[in-house]
Order: C-alpha cells, then structure tokens, then sequence
C-alpha cells in the first residue's frame, strides 16, 4: 500500500467516525429519517452539480447502476438509517465502535464466498482488532446500554458489509463523482419512503442542529463518500476496510471532546490493539503485492 492510500484512508477514518458525533447531535433536534434523506438529498444535488459542471455524464453502464443502487440502499439507506435511529438512545462512540467490527465481516465474507485468501499474519491482524473492540465494547457494556439500539447498529454493519463488498468496480468507467451524487440520492429516495412509512417528522431549529447537518452534508456525507470509493477502487474492498479499525479511536476521542463521553483506561489499551492489528494487516497486504 502507497502512501497516498494511507493518507487517504486515515482522512477517510476521521471523517467517517465523526460523523457519528454528528449525527448523534442532529438526532437531538430532529427526527433521525427525516434528517438523513435530507442531507442525502442535499450531498447528492451537489456531487451531481460539481460532476456535470466537470463533464461527467449520468448515463452509467449496467454495473455502474447496479452497484449505485445497492450502495445507495444498503450504506445510505439500512446502515446509516439504522445508526441514526440507534443514535437517538446509545453513545455516539459505542456506535462507531460497532461499525469498526466491518473489516472482520468484510474479510470474512471475501474469503468464505469471493475464494481471497488472507495470510496468517493479515488473519492475525484482523483478530488483533476484534479483540481491541471487544476490550472497549467490554468497558462500555458495563452501564446501561439500550439493547434495541445495539441490534439496529449490529444489523447496520452487516449491511455496510455488503456494500463495501459489492461495491468494487462502481467507478469503473468514468464518471466518478457523478455516481457518488446518485448513489446519494437513491439513499434520499429510499430514506423518504421509509419516513413517510415509518415517522413522525420533527425538527427543531437550534444552531448546533445547522451547524452540525452543514458538517455532516459536506464531510462524512459527501467527502467521505468519495475517498470510500477511491480507495476500494484504488487498494481493494478488504484492504481498504482495515481503516475502519481506527473507527473506535477516533470515534470515541471525538465524542469525548464534542459531547463529554467517557474515555477511560480500556478504551485507550483497546486502540493501542487495533492499531497492532491495523499494522499487521498491512505489512500481510504489501508482502503479498
């Protein structure tokens, strides 16, 4: 793995967990589904906007949309309707540590059903980090944690799985940032029907509500989005995914800074884990390549 790739991954990281900190402040003020489709329609107009401006065409390959539309339902739609639904009764930092158990899913399912091998160092790593997870979610399971909120978010990251595995390939082709505004929109399609069945919209305007959607539309929604896709394209679905491993460190300091949530002695040894295995797993990737 370059460089570059590590760089892109560890600003993909930063972005991507805090967005749960983002989130967990817009679910204060607003209705979780009604709030989602709105920043998906609003990241997906821009990324749209910015990708005709460039040139780039709407009219995909038969891959190109199919891969969009499973990416748009089952990262936008499933997994962050979940998380933001979840995020209205858990910590935003137990949330980020539940979507960086991804990479072991994700590595799984490649090596159970797509025949990629993982050396035993790579395999080594990997369990590295689900014990680093387990040492966190451990400290954390201690007090009271809302149980329907934990299933929401574990149902959420096996639909982030799929995605992150079904995904490779999308941009192939051209038109990169065009598809990353589609696949928001398909999020925003699916994430209205599900308010109109599911809701009870609810906002209540606030400053740190405007001040945290502006966030969460631009970054983990839009910028995020992008350095997601490169990387898979660029270093593969699994080896990208380890990234989600710093999930939890990220997650929770941020939440520690933002919201004042705990950040205690196993939480540190549990990051102090992952990072091991993060390392281990990419020393394995770049001796096989």
């Amino acid at each position: 793995m370059d460089i570059r790739a590590i760089l892109m991954g560890l600003a993909f990281a930063v972005m991507w967990s805090s967005a749960f900190t983002s989130a967990r402040i817009i679910v204060m003020d607003a209705s979780p589904l009604l709030a989602l489709s709105l920043r998906y329609l609003i990241s997906g107009l821009i990324g749209v906007g910015i990708a005709l401006a460039l040139g780039q065409s709407w009219r995909l390959t038969p891959a190109q949309w199919r891969a969009t539309i499973i990416f748009g339902v089952l990262q936008n739609a499933v997994y962050l309707g979940l998380n933001f639904i979840a995020m209205q009764t858990i910590e935003a930092s137990l949330a980020a540590i539940i979507a960086s158990t991804m990479p072991l899913l994700v590595g799984f399912a490649a090596w159970a059903f797509l025949g990629e091998k993982l050396r035993p160092l790579g395999v080594a790593g990997l369990l590295a980090g689900v014990v680093g997870v387990a040492i966190i979610m451990g400290a954390r399971l201690g007090g009271e944690v809302d149980l329907f909120g934990l299933i929401l978010c574990a149902i959420g990251v096996v639909a982030l799985t799929a995605a992150t595995l079904l995904v490779r390939g999308a941009t192939s082709g051209g038109n990169f940032l065009m598809i990353v505004g589609l696949q928001m929109l398909v999020g925003c399609v699916a994430l209205t029907i599900a308010t109109l069945l599911f809701e009870t919209p609810r906002i209540d305007p606030s400053l740190r509500l405007t001040l945290a959607f502006a966030y969460t539309c631009l970054v983990p929604g839009l910028a995020a989005t992008v350095v997601w896709f490169w990387l898979v394209n660029r270093i593969g679905a699994t080896r990208a995914a380890t990234f989600h491993f710093l999930n939890p460190f990220f997650g929770v300091a941020i939440a520690a800074l933002l919201l004042g949530e705990t950040l205690g002695p196993r939480d540190i040894l549990g990051v102090a884990i992952i990072a091991g295995g993060i390392l281990a797993v990419q020393v394995s990737r770049q001796r096989k390549t």
